[in-house]
């Protein structure tokens, strides 16, 4: 078997001039000199005797052999980072500490149950968590704090999130609420005279007092506390169907007749910090507790 007689640098830096257009700011994002970003594509061009990049305008362009070529070696590419962030996170062994950043409303079985396995099995590792609302999802994910996260948007970079579950979310009011005197369904008319419970973070809040609507929310910051200003008849809201089940079917809530409208769905999505971190043997191990209780 011969040795190639191109490297996968070269085609990296090709990959990255596309990207960015130009040589200047490919060498900005590779942190080379653009005398070598130069000397890499000129050299792959001579080692291949055929022509990758046009200039149009002021842009770096592929030429035709130069896209068929560069399609080829993307996938090469990509399988050579993957291969070296598995290789860090086998080098790194089990971590001593996890930080994960969960959706409030992930059900909180599925999370303690899995939990309560990861620890026999990492028993030296710690953990921290931390519960946000759903408009805190922006900048958690921007921060990028956490090795972990369980949020209702994947990240930007869709290879380091995937889909994990729908949370079904049903409209309830108090049982004696006057909205379940009205026979048949509900219309948002109806709806509108009587207060939404909604569910937002401290800063949202705040901004809330600051603007004028036409809808009359009552905003709380806890799940807890706006189920329990539904059941006292403050008004009604939507609410993750797994967390009030139980008074549904005590008949202390009871379900709205919003007909078709009478279910939301929220999708959870599963997110790793990076590629690296979708390495990590701990990690995994506790994305795989997590995933087998996601039914």
């Amino acid at each position: 078997m011969e040795l190639p007689y191109t490297t996968l640098e070269q085609w990296v830096v090709l990959q990255t001039v596309v990207n960015e257009g130009s040589y200047a700011q490919a060498a900005d994002v590779l942190y080379r000199s653009q005398s070598s970003v130069s000397y890499a594509l000129a050299s792959l061009q001579q080692r291949l005797g055929l022509p990758l990049l046009q200039i149009v305008g002021r842009k770096a362009e592929l030429t035709e052999q130069g896209r068929a070529l560069l399609s080829q070696a993307q996938p090469l590419i990509t399988a050579f980072a993957q291969l070296e962030a598995r290789a860090v996170g086998l080098r790194q062994g089990a971590k001593t500490q996890i930080s994960l950043v969960v959706d409030a409303v992930f059900p909180k079985e599925n999370l303690f149950l899995s939990l309560q396995v990861f620890q026999q099995q990492f028993p030296d590792t710690r953990l921290q968590l931390t519960e946000i609302l759903r408009n805190e999802t922006d900048r958690q994910l921007q921060e990028r704090a956490a090795d972990l996260y369980i949020t209702t948007q994947p990240a930007e970079n869709a290879l380091n999130s995937r889909w994990l579950m729908d949370v079904d979310f049903v409209p309830v009011a108090a049982r004696e609420h006057p909205l379940l005197l009205k026979p048949g369904t509900l219309t948002h008319t109806e709806l509108a005279h009587y207060p939404l419970i909604t569910l937002v973070d401290r800063d949202s809040q705040r901004d809330e007092k600051r603007k004028a609507s036409q809808t009359v929310n009552w905003s709380f910051t806890t799940i807890e506390t706006a189920i329990e200003a539904i059941v006292h008849g403050v008004g009604y809201g939507w609410v993750p169907l797994h967390v009030v089940q139980q008074r549904i079917n005590s008949g202390e809530l009871v379900r709205l007749p919003l007909g078709e409208r009478a279910v939301r769905k929220t999708a959870l999505y599963l997110t790793y910090n990076s590629e690296q971190h979708s390495y990590d043997p701990t990690l995994n191990a506790l994305v795989a507790e997590l995933e087998r209780r996601k039914d």
